[in-house]
């Protein structure tokens, strides 16, 4: 069935109220600091930078520092400052953050990938880094030792990244189209199921852990809900100004 969505008429614009400027090449992720006027920016020219808010109130870099590898992708865990950085080279460069986020120290390397890190999750819970690449594998690694626990492949290109923390369930998206489902444990793993609906790559999943939805964005211009927590295997397809639901015979 399908049913049409009206937009609403606007009634005000967006407020440009910063811009931030000092990256030579594309910025790949930039996550703000909870609690703190701040910004970290990765980039392929290299670098990772802190910006943090002067009282002129323009952002200025407090931490400029610069990797081997061009950065893909970032997790930042504010409670305990640390942070990932995927690198186009394949690695994973784990860097620790002061208190006053004016200086960054470098903890370790981790040889993830053999191709472009795409995305990437830090589990303070299990002490893993979870990581997708374009070798078309998923890894994960143990952050106390350093040692490759599990990695399995795919395919083709694993784009995307969602982690469950809690139970320890990998969303890995591909440019094949397909979503598949692991549960991940040390020196092993299980496939649980593989989720089919796009027609296209898949860019971007959103997990919410609350409600057990999962959002899956792809290059065929659509965006999927999926209802992992119901098993009721029920999705929404939103495309343009569209809405079509359908019924996916997909058991978790």
């Amino acid at each position: 069935m399908a049913a049409e969505i009206h937009s609403r008429p606007q009634t005000a614009r967006p407020v440009l109220l910063n811009k931030i400027e000092g990256h030579s090449d594309a910025v790949n992720t930039a996550v703000l600091i909870p609690k703190e006027d701040g910004v970290i920016t990765v980039s392929e020219d290299r670098t990772i930078r802190v910006w943090l808010k002067r009282d002129s109130g323009q952002y200025w870099p407090s931490i400029y520092h610069t990797v081997s590898s061009p950065c893909s992708c970032m997790s930042y865990h504010h409670d305990s400052r640390r942070i990932f950085i995927g690198q186009d080279n394949g690695g994973v460069v784990e860097f620790l953050i002061s208190e006053d986020f004016n200086k960054m120290n470098h903890v370790k390397t981790y040889p993830a990938h053999q191709n472009r890190v795409s995305d990437m999750v830090f589990s303070l819970e299990s002490e893993w880094v979870v990581s997708t690449g374009h070798d078309k594998s998923v890894s994960w690694m143990c952050t106390q030792s350093g040692s490759m626990l599990g990695r399995h492949y795919f395919t083709s290109w694993a784009s995307c990244l969602q982690y469950d923390h809690e139970t320890q369930h990998a969303f890995v998206g591909d440019y094949s189209g397909q979503i598949t489902l692991l549960k991940l444990e040390k020196q092993t793993y299980s496939i649980i199921t593989t989720l089919k609906g796009h027609e296209g790559s898949i860019g971007v999943l959103w997990w919410d852990p609350a409600q057990r939805l999962l959002f899956s964005g792809a290059s065929d211009h659509s965006i999927i809900m999926w209802d992992i927590g119901g098993r009721k295997g029920r999705t929404l397809l939103l495309q343009g100004h569209h809405l079509v639901s359908f019924e996916m015979m997909q058991s978790v």
